[in-house]
């Protein structure tokens, strides 16, 4: 599956809630309503919910494997940044790695090579 589009709407005047994000999945299947949010720990992107009768939510639509998760938390941050000039991930980059989650960065991204498994 191909993220094909990123669109940011950005939110004013909310402590954690910075954007709301649409994502165009293929060319022909559209997710809305993706949070673009920033915690202690740096900015990730919350997916879609509804809220249940006990007041608790839950999510409507998320990936179902870690490496598509990965996938689309980077893009919807980097279009993130690129509207809205914020450093949101590529905070690796420039030294900054303290305030990035650290679960959204592959062992590539450290400057380590993984290691072959021996199966």
């Amino acid at each position: 599956m191909e993220i094909s589009n990123v669109r940011i709407i950005k939110i004013e005047g909310d402590d954690k809630l910075k954007a709301l994000a649409s994502v165009v999945f293929d060319d022909c299947f559209l997710v809305s309503d993706m949070r673009v949010v920033e915690s202690d720990d740096g900015f990730f992107v919350a997916m879609p919910s509804k809220r249940k009768r006990d007041g608790s939510y839950k999510d409507i639509a998320y990936p179902l494997n870690n490496d598509f998760r990965q996938e689309l938390e980077r893009k919807v941050l980097l279009e993130y940044e690129s509207v809205t000039a914020v450093k949101a991930i590529s905070r690796i980059e420039t030294g900054e790695a303290q305030t990035v989650r650290p679960d959204l960065l592959g062992v590539e991204e450290f400057g380590f090579t993984p290691k072959p498994t021996n199966q």
